[in-house]
């Protein structure tokens, strides 16, 4: 891995890392679809990162727009629901995307459903040279399958393309043994490991994007992305949120 054109400017913790966020953190304040204060927000803080030198690469849901869980439950066939969901995250992919470039940005936007006209389809050694070559990754589309969530995306893509941890960006500061918005008494870990997680029944992501990043020793970092700053402190190897090692 390299730092493609970008100086080192200071000691990162990683050098390629995976930015996951969910769907729902786009919505802001609003009950239903795009804050833009909120994307320009997140495109400022993922610049301040970019800029240090850190190759990203981004997977967003899309919540905020269409759950194809919450379709299926109405009686919509599974599949036709997922696909659904699927082209609700290139939207939210596309408005980071547009949010990005209006920073000042590269970014290319790669898809496991090919959009020839908006966007890029997927290839694992594309993928690594642009991050190489310092643009931002962003992958749409989740998997390309149903059945599949964009937290396994963001896990697959993670591996493919080597990156050094996963960062979950959340509304939660981190994963408590009980939902901190609902139990005060929760208590927040500080870290825990993949076994822990799993004997204390702890929801940090489905199961099959949890056992991939065990399976292949990749740490998952769950924090705020909601605090300006944070992303930044948590790359230059601040205590920001929970890892899972």
């Amino acid at each position: 891995m390299t730092f493609g054109k970008f100086p080192k400017k200071t000691i990162m913790k990683y050098k390629r890392i995976l930015l996951k966020l969910s769907g729902e953190s786009l919505m802001g304040d609003q009950s239903y679809g795009i804050d833009i204060n909120r994307v320009s927000q997140y495109a400022n803080d993922i610049k301040e990162l970019h800029d240090q030198g850190l190759e990203i690469a981004i997977v967003i849901g899309g919540g905020n727009i269409y759950r194809g869980l919450s379709a299926e439950k109405s009686g919509m066939d599974r599949v036709q629901a997922d696909y659904m969901g699927m082209l609700a995250t290139v939207i939210n992919s596309m408005a980071l995307q547009d949010a990005l470039e209006k920073v000042g940005k590269k970014t290319r936007l790669l898809t496991a459903i090919k959009m020839e006209q908006i966007c890029e389809p997927f290839i694992r050694r594309r993928a690594v040279r642009h991050l190489e070559k310092g643009r931002i990754v962003i992958f749409g589309a989740g998997t390309g399958n149903p059945y599949f969530t964009t937290d396994t995306a963001a896990s697959l893509r993670a591996i493919e393309i080597n990156a050094d941890a996963v960062l979950k960006g959340t509304r939660v500061d981190g994963i408590y043994t009980a939902d901190p918005e609902k139990d005060p008494t929760a208590t927040k870990f500080e870290e825990i490991s993949f076994t822990e997680v799993y004997e204390k029944g702890l929801n940090v992501m489905d199961m099959t994007a949890f056992t991939l990043c065990q399976e292949n020793k990749l740490p998952i970092i769950v924090f705020d992305m909601n605090k300006p700053g944070n992303l930044l402190k948590l790359a230059n190897g601040e205590h920001v949120g929970t890892v899972v090692k």
